[in-house]
C-alpha cells in the first residue's frame, strides 16, 4: 500500500491545461492512482478540499463528487471512512469542512468545545448534528 499526498489528488481530479506542469503531473497522478493499494490520510482529504476551493472554486457539492467517486474506488482506503462520509453530508448542508471533520472525527465524544459561535456551533446545531457543537465558557 501507497499513501498520496494532497498534490497527487489534485493533479488526478483537476484538468488544468494552462500549467505546464499539470499537464506533465497529471498523467503520473492517474498511474498513480490505478496502482493496486492507495491511502488517503484525512489530512490529505482536509488540505485537498481547501486546495479545490481555494484555487480551483469547487463548491461543497463539487468537492463532495470528488471524495464520493474517491470513495467508490476499490483500490482506495480513505482514513475514517464513517467520518470523511458524514463530514461530506455535513459539507454540503453548510458546514464548514474542517469544521465537519473534526465534529465527525470526534463521534466518541459527548461534545465538541469551541469559540466559533457563529459559523461553527450555530451550524451544527440548526443542522441538528451529533456530537453537540458547545460554545467554551
Amino acid at each position: 500500500m501507497i499513501a498520496v499526498d494532497t498534490n497527487v489528488l489534485a493533479r488526478f481530479y483537476v484538468d488544468d491545461p494552462g500549467d505546464p506542469e499539470a499537464r506533465k503531473q497529471r498523467p503520473v497522478a492517474r498511474r498513480v492512482l490505478a496502482g493496486p493499494s492507495i491511502f488517503v490520510p484525512l489530512t490529505v482529504l482536509l488540505e485537498l478540499e481547501w486546495v479545490l476551493r481555494a484555487f480551483y472554486d469547487f463548491d461543497p457539492p463539487d468537492y463532495a463528487a470528488v471524495v464520493n467517486h474517491l470513495l467508490g474506488l476499490s483500490n482506495v482506503v480513505v482514513e475514517s471512512r464513517a467520518a470523511v462520509i458524514a463530514a461530506i453530508d455535513a459539507h454540503v448542508a453548510g458546514l464548514d469542512f474542517a469544521d465537519a471533520l473534526h465534529l465527525y472525527s470526534s463521534g466518541h465524544c459527548g461534545a465538541l468545545v469551541t469559540f466559533d459561535d457563529k459559523r461553527f456551533a450555530r451550524r451544527a446545531q440548526r443542522l441538528g448534528l451529533r456530537p453537540e457543537v458547545q460554545i467554551a465558557a
